[in-house]
């Protein structure tokens, strides 16, 4: 079954108008779902909607209402809502490009594929979607989606274009008020090379396949060793999940030199073939070289 849209408009730039609809570019993930359960008769616990002193009542009955005053309710219904008019229900009018790295990531929210909606606007389309590649820009605008309105972004992105819902200003917690405590010093010379050369060794390129919710692998495991009706040694699951690098580091120089030491050794079981293509970087001579001093103490501060 094909795709329903999750709106249909018109991107407007300027006098051009065209014709588009919106695709979500996401979906839920593998996740685990639990009901309630009433464990005595193992029956599942229901929630019906009662008014108090009248009881339970029916859906139809039930109207959104917003409270102006303690008690007191503007009620409204889906006509009234849908009555509302904004602009930007039908069009999506790009006032402004920018950037991209103008726009702080976090006001990022999610994705939409938007793609023509016939033959006769592909040709704008098309054009669009190119400029905004040529230009290295992404444009901005509003559009209302599902009762509200979103700031949104558009850039080109294969042969579609991508929207963006963006936060609104209000809606994104200033960063000062969490990193102000933290200190200004500069990091020590060496730590920070030792640190530079471990990021090195980790660096490739990102594919998301690689990745994979390993909690909802572990619910899944449990799930079935219940159902089989196997018991569970508490202690053992426990210590297997424990992580064996420990908590806070004390020294920060040595457990880096170790963090490069581990990853040289991993290099060194790799096939020949592919120890050839990748051959071991400088950074392992720096992880093997014993410090001319003391490793200096970290600040106090200062975590791993």
């Amino acid at each position: 079954m094909a795709a329903r849209p999750y709106w249909k408009g018109h991107i407007r730039l300027a006098l051009v108008s065209i014709p588009v609809e919106i695709f979500s570019a996401t979906k839920s993930g593998a996740s685990i779902a639990f009901n309630q359960i009433h464990e005595p008769s193992g029956k599942r616990i229901k929630y019906e909607k009662v008014v108090p002193g009248i009881g339970p009542v029916d859906v139809d009955d039930i109207v959104k209402g917003f409270e102006y005053a303690k008690g007191e309710y503007v009620l409204l219904d889906e006509k009234d809502i849908e009555g509302v008019k904004l602009e930007s229900k039908k069009t999506l009018e790009l006032t402004q490009f920018v950037d991209s790295h103008d726009i702080d990531p976090i006001y990022f929210e999610k994705p939409y594929y938007v793609v023509p909606a016939d033959d006769l606007a592909e040709e704008a389309f098309i054009v669009l979607r190119e400029a905004l590649r040529r230009s290295r820009k992404i444009g901005l605008g509003q559009l209302a989606m599902r009762g509200r309105e979103h700031v949104v972004s558009i850039k080109a992105c294969g042969r579609g274009i991508v929207m963006e819902t963006l936060r609104y200003a209000d809606e994104v917690t200033k960063a000062s008020s969490y990193f102000r405590d933290i200190g200004d010093a500069t990091p020590d010379d060496e730590l920070l090379e030792l640190a530079t050369s471990l990021i090195d060794k980790k660096t490739g390129k990102f594919d998301a396949s690689d990745f994979h919710d390993r909690y909802v692998d572990a619910l899944r495991e449990l799930i079935e060793r219940k159902k089989q009706g196997k018991t569970l040694n508490i202690d053992s699951d426990a210590g297997s999940g424990a992580d064996p690098r420990g908590g806070n580091v004390i020294d920060l120089m040595a457990a880096l030199k170790k963090s490069l030491g581990s990853g040289a050794a991993k290099s060194a079981k790799a096939p020949p073939a592919k120890a050839k293509a990748a051959p071991s970087k400088a950074p392992s001579k720096t992880a093997s070289k014993a410090p001319s001093k003391a490793a200096p103490k970290p600040p106090a501060r200062k975590r791993a």
